[in-house]
C-alpha cells in the first residue's frame, strides 16, 4: 500500500537532507553529465531510464537541482550536497567489478537560462550534456498545458498566451544576463515560443562546452524506438551496456482540444529557419520534419 506524505512533512525532510548534504559535501560526488533541456521534450523519461542503469546514481531528493539557473547564489557546497557519497559509489563500483559509477541531474531550464551554460562550464569542467529536442510547435503547446496544470499560467487560451509572450519577456533575458542575482518568473514559465528556438541555445552552450561533450536526442526517435537511442546515449556517456530499462513516457499531458490549425501553421512557419539551422548544426534531418 502506497502512503502519501504531506507536503509540509516533505519540506521538513528535504530541508534536513539538504543541511546534512551541505555538511558532508566534500565527501560527495559531482555530476559527470547533466540533462539540460529542453523542457517538455522527454527529459523526465530519459532521466528515469538512465537512473535505472546499474552504474548510475541519481541526485538525492530531486531529479533537477536547478543550481546553475535559479540557485547559483547558494554556492558549490550546496550543489554538491545534493549528490551521492563517494563511498556509496565505491561500493556500487565494487559490485560491478570496478565499473566507474556516475551521477547526474536533470534541470531543463539550464538550456534556456542565459547564464547557465557559462556557469556549468566553469564549475564542472569536462561535464557532458544531454539535450532533448522535439517538434517546437508541439513543445510550446505542451508547455502551456504543463504551466496551466501547475498553476503557473493564468491564461487558459494558448493563442492568447502566445500573444502575451513578447510583453511578458521583454527585457527579461537581458536583465538576467546583467544581474546574476535576478530572477524572472515569466522567463522561466511563459517562454512558449522562445524555448523552441533550440539552435540559439545550443550555439550558446557550444561556445563554452566542446561539441563532442554535447549529445542531442530527437525525442520522437526516443519514444518510437528507444533502444538504439539509449545505446547511443550510453556510448556518449561512456557507460557499459548492461541491458535495457523499461521505457515509459512520463509527464505527458494530453490535451482535450487540438491545436488550432491556423496557429499551428503560423508557428511552423516561425520555426522553419530555426529548424533549418538546427538540422545543419546537427548534420542530420530532424525527426519531426521527416
Amino acid at each position: 500500500m502506497s502512503v502519501t506524505v504531506p507536503d509540509p512533512v516533505k519540506r521538513v525532510v528535504h530541508a534536513g537532507s539538504r543541511s546534512y548534504g551541505r555538511l558532508t559535501a566534500p565527501a560527495r560526488m559531482l555530476p559527470s553529465f547533466l540533462i539540460c533541456g529542453g523542457q517538455r521534450c522527454g527529459t523526465t523519461s530519459m532521466y528515469r531510464a538512465l537512473a535505472q542503469h546499474p552504474a548510475v546514481l541519481k541526485a538525492v531528493l530531486h531529479k533537477g537541482v536547478h543550481y546553475f539557473d535559479v540557485s547559483y547564489r547558494r554556492g558549490m557546497r550546496w550543489y554538491q550536497g545534493h549528490f551521492p557519497l563517494r563511498a556509496t559509489a565505491a561500493r556500487v563500483s565494487r559490485r560491478l567489478a570496478g565499473v566507474p559509477v556516475q551521477t547526474f541531474e536533470s534541470s531543463p531550464y539550464y538550456l534556456y537560462h542565459p547564464l547557465a551554460a557559462a556557469r556549468l562550464a566553469a564549475d564542472l569542467p569536462g561535464v557532458k550534456l544531454l539535450v532533448l529536442v522535439r517538434d517546437p510547435v508541439e513543445r510550446a503547446y505542451s508547455q502551456h498545458a504543463h504551466e496551466l496544470a501547475r498553476g503557473f499560467e493564468s491564461e487558459a487560451d494558448f493563442g492568447r498566451a502566445l500573444a502575451l509572450e513578447p510583453a511578458r519577456l521583454r527585457g527579461q533575458t537581458q536583465r538576467l544576463a546583467a544581474d546574476p542575482a535576478a530572477y524572472s518568473f515569466a522567463h522561466q514559465h511563459h517562454a512558449y515560443r522562445a524555448r523552441g528556438e533550440y539552435i540559439r541555445y545550443l550555439q550558446r552552450i557550444s561556445a563554452v562546452v566542446d561539441r563532442d561533450r554535447i549529445h542531442v536526442v530527437d525525442s520522437e526517435d526516443f519514444f518510437a524506438d528507444p533502444e538504439p537511442v539509449y545505446d547511443a546515449v550510453l556510448d556518449f556517456l561512456g557507460l557499459p551496456h548492461l541491458g535495457y530499462p523499461p521505457f515509459e513516457r512520463h509527464n505527458a499531458r494530453p490535451r482535450s482540444v487540438d491545436l488550432d490549425p491556423g496557429l499551428r501553421k503560423e508557428l511552423s512557419a516561425y520555426y522553419a529557419s530555426f529548424d533549418d539551422r538546427l538540422a545543419e548544426w546537427l548534420g542530420r534531418e530532424l525527426a519531426w520534419r521527416r
